[in-house]
């Protein structure tokens, strides 16, 4: 189920298999996103060019100036001031200066359809561009966000030095939405040429994309030379809709093309979208309705390039129980998968997912096992866990953090963040190892200052108290506890996660970006 909110809310069940085919081929040419000459360049150093820091989606960011011992100084930072109208779902991107005479870039984009360049210096405004007239919750069918523009977080190319970003819009006081792919030079704010890609246009009439129901709530991928998006539904499970991921080609002129689940619902709708090992693309559905044999919900598919799917055992994962699932909204599509490499273990490439029911799962990324062929599960979380999760490894093993009440917490009793630790063994196991409390449903992150060591879990009371807190990542102890009165942050929406880039960390809330230092 499309769900945005704490708290169960009835699914309106559409019946009736749709008969989709799995794979369809949009039949429209886009225009090329061409690179400057002088930006055929990896990412620069400090960068966050996409959700959770990087493709596999583990949110582990490194940052020499990040260390346990400053964490108690930290606060927020009095020289960053920043107005950004209307609420903000998607993570912030950072853009890390490549010359003297660039400026380090925070982008922001907001349900009001609109794309902000902000001196992450300072937060003054440098540009910012209107992608069109954001659709009202009164004209959608169901819904609770309002009104829906852009949510799903960006992706930004940086060789091209290109902002890639979805926004459903309309032209016409919200009789007809539309999702439009656009394409922002990084340095003013300018529409590439070719777009922007209106999906709904770009497919033919048997395999129709219908805009209304479909929220863009995952973050976008690039892979490639192709942007990958995904698409679920509303909150409220309304109308015909379905999972989808559409591959738009960024480099040249070529037809998108597009995966779609069979069955209706399937939607694909955890803040952190598609992650990516370089070579796959992998996606968590959501619960499907009415399919009396599975239909590409309640699983982990792996996607080849363009997007396409085999629908062999080896290339997804779906639990035994998928059909029980789906009639209890309890699906897997609630948190992405996260891709993490465990050295020592059998299997050692592993997917980590989440399940709305409180499992865990581990999968093989080489068999995934089709249904039923975790290599293994547990339960470890007394309510559904919703929202992105973050992975590190340290010296003592491999951690998985996510927003949920941990069972069997090892101290004291549960709050509403969960380490979990994979063991190194053949095949791997799950264990509880901390359990700490947030304060929200904010979605965590983890810093290293070296890519191992002094591990420290960050959350924000997302829906909750608005702080900002800090945790030991191999303990749960408290090494940030919100700072004082003058560091609460208001309006952060659920699920929101921050980001760090230079030795700050960023959160964004509504009509405000806050900025916290050491210094």
């Amino acid at each position: 189920m499309r769900r945005d909110a704490v708290g169960r809310m009835r699914a309106s069940r559409s019946r009736g298999w749709r008969g989709l085919r799995a794979l369809g081929r949009l039949g429209l040419c886009v225009g090329a996103v061409a690179a400057p000459a002088a930006a055929a360049q990896a990412s620069p150093s400090g960068a966050v060019l996409q959700y959770h820091k990087n493709a596999t989606r583990d949110g582990h960011y490194v940052d020499p100036a990040v260390r346990r011992s400053a964490a108690p100084r930290l606060h927020r930072d009095p020289a960053f001031r920043s107005s950004v109208p209307g609420s903000t779902y998607a993570q912030p991107l950072f853009w890390a200066a490549t010359g003297p005479n660039e400026k380090d870039l925070l982008f922001v984009a907001t349900a009001q359809d609109r794309v902000y360049a902000l001196d992450a210096s300072t937060g003054a405004e440098v540009w910012q561009r209107s992608l069109g007239a954001p659709v009202g919750r009164a004209q959608l069918p169901c819904g609770n966000i309002d009104p829906v523009g852009v949510t799903g977080t960006p992706v930004i190319d940086a060789a091209s030095r290109t902002l890639f970003v979805d926004a459903m819009t309309t032209g016409d006081g919200g009789t007809q939405a539309h999702h439009r792919l656009a394409a922002l030079s990084i340095d003013d704010g300018s529409m590439r040429r070719g777009w922007p890609v209106d999906v709904a246009a770009a497919g033919p009439e048997s395999f129709a994309f219908k805009a209304a129901v479909q929220n863009q709530r995952g973050a976008l991928a690039l892979l490639g030379g192709t942007l990958y998006v995904p698409y679920g539904g509303h909150f409220g499970d309304c109308g015909d809709y379905h999972g989808w991921v559409v591959g738009v080609p960024t480099g040249r002129r070529a037809s998108a093309r597009a995966w779609a689940t069979r069955a209706t619902g399937g939607g694909i709708w955890a803040p952190g979208g598609i992650a990516s090992d370089g070579g796959s693309l992998y996606v968590a559905t959501g619960n499907t309705f009415g399919a009396s044999s599975w239909g590409d919900g309640e699983a982990v598919i792996r996607l080849g390039p363009g997007p396409s799917f085999s629908r062999e055992p080896a290339d997804f994962f779906a639990p035994a129980t998928w059909a029980a699932l789906d009639q209890a909204d309890a699906d897997l599509g609630g948190s992405g998968p996260i891709l993490v490499d465990i050295p020592g273990a059998r299997p050692s490439r592993l997917v980590v997912a989440l399940g709305k029911d409180g499992n865990a799962y581990l999968i093989d990324r080489s068999r995934m096992g089709g249904i039923g062929g975790a290599v293994a599960a547990r339960r470890v979380s007394a309510d559904a866990i919703i929202g992105a999760a973050a992975a590190y490894a340290t010296g003592r093993g491999t951690y998985v953090v996510f927003p949920g009440r941990g069972i069997g917490c090892p101290r004291g009793p549960a709050g509403d963040l969960t380490a979990i630790r994979i063991g190194a063994t053949s095949p791997p196991t799950i264990t509880i190892a901390w359990c700490a409390d947030q304060h929200g449903r904010g979605s965590p992150i983890v810093t290293t200052p070296d890519g191992r060591s002094e591990a420290i879990v960050w959350s924000v009371g997302a829906g909750g108290d608005g702080r900002l807190r800090g945790f030991d990542g191999e303990t749960g102890q408290v090494v940030f506890d919100g700072g004082g009165p003058g560091d609460a942050m208001s309006g952060v929406e659920r699920y929101q996660t921050p980001i760090v880039a230079k030795g700050r960390i960023f959160v964004a809330g509504d009509r405000e970006v806050y900025a916290f230092t050491t210094r």
